[in-house]
């Protein structure tokens, strides 16, 4: 599926486009239709008291913190609280028992894995979306880049605005000699996990640094907490370059790039051109996959995807029941809400499957 993404969030029509983000709607503040919780016949439509917690995807947050104030009006009884922190936190604190689930923008890394030793986790897809290439530099609104010159921009090999790899795709713009500042993450993130594997995906010759949660940055690097933080630096530092998830870098008003994607287009971030990676996309019977450099002549090359994780195996049936009912919210109405934050909705085929493995949680 190929969909057109554009810095001002054009209207993308096709037919495919429209049955993809069918149950998009265009504001972060529409009040959900009344649900019935999981879809299955577990919770369904079941009055459900107590708390559940979570920790960990930035990316996540701003969908989290949204859906559960809409989730209220389905299941007053309960609280759902969401604390940031990083996909490497959240994980962690998933295997120490500390949450109830945890946001991650990439699967448990190998050398994680024997923190699990012994449970079975369950990966829930919520959301997908794009990573923008931010930057502050006055005057210029149209920067185009490629991934050889990203790659090369943030290993501190091009060290200047008016670099020629950055002039030459760019000729019409005015760019200075001013230096680049590169603002990246200093927690474990997915967002630098995903962000790191495009390079690694599309340039390997050139990317030297690995794709990794944390990365070995260049010293001249600053570094900020979670998506905002990263955000905020490139909002405040002139000549500043970062990458930054959409909904975090529209909050914060920032100026993104074009980025030139597989089929060799100059494609914009944007809801339409991360669910057109997505459409491109290879998914594992355990529902993990990745969105970079897919194929597709208007797909976004740095879209990712964030995943709800969950131990399958829960202590007792209350907890069981309210992980249904909110992830089912979440796979659910949720999903209409996406798309005012910068977000794009799951495609409805990955969508079915994830609800499908609901009753899953609790079961040995």
């Amino acid at each position: 599926m190929q969909l057109r993404g554009s810095k001002h969030f054009a209207v993308v029509g096709g037919a495919i486009a429209v049955a993809l983000l069918a149950a998009a709607c265009t504001s972060s503040t529409t009040t959900p239709p009344a649900a019935t919780g999981t879809g299955t016949g577990s919770a369904s439509g079941a009055a459900l008291s107590g708390t559940l917690n979570g920790s960990g995807s930035s990316f996540q947050k701003p969908f989290q913190d949204q859906a559960i104030q809409n989730f209220k009006s389905v299941q007053p009884g309960m609280t759902v609280n969401y604390g940031g922190g990083g996909s490497g936190k959240g994980r962690t604190d998933l295997a120490s028992g500390v949450v109830n689930f945890a946001g991650s923008d990439s699967p448990v890394p190998d050398k994680d894995k024997h923190l699990f030793t012994g449970k079975t986790v369950l990966y829930f897809p919520v959301v997908i979306g794009p990573i923008t290439v931010s930057y502050n530099l006055s005057g210029v609104t149209d920067l185009k880049l490629d991934a050889t010159t990203i790659a090369n921009i943030f290993q501190a090999k091009i060290k200047t605005w008016n670099d020629p790899a950055i002039k030459a795709l760019n000729p019409g713009a005015s760019l200075p000699s001013s230096s680049i500042t590169l603002a990246v993450r200093s927690d474990s993130s997915g967002t630098t996990q995903n962000f790191s594997l495009f390079l690694e995906t599309a340039v390997p010759s050139v990317w030297t640094l690995g794709s990794s949660s944390t990365i070995n940055w260049p010293s001249t690097a600053r570094a900020g907490n979670g998506n905002s933080g990263v955000a905020q630096i490139v909002k405040s530092t002139p000549g500043a370059i970062g990458y930054v998830d959409l909904a975090d870098a529209k909050a914060s008003g920032l100026t993104y790039a074009s980025v030139k994607n597989k089929d060799g287009n100059f494609v914009a971030p944007s809801s339409e051109s991360a669910s057109a990676a997505a459409a491109g996309t290879t998914i594992k019977p355990d529902l993990t996959f990745h969105a970079v450099w897919a194929p597709g002549a208007q797909a976004y090359p740095i879209t990712y995807q964030s995943w709800d994780l969950v131990i399958q195996a829960q202590s007792n049936a209350n907890t069981t029941k309210m992980l249904q009912a909110y992830i089912g919210y979440l796979l659910g109405p949720g999903q209409s809400i996406l798309t005012g934050l910068g977000y794009a909705p799951l495609p409805a085929s990955l969508d079915t499957q994830a609800k499908a493995q609901l009753d899953k949680i609790g079961s040995a």
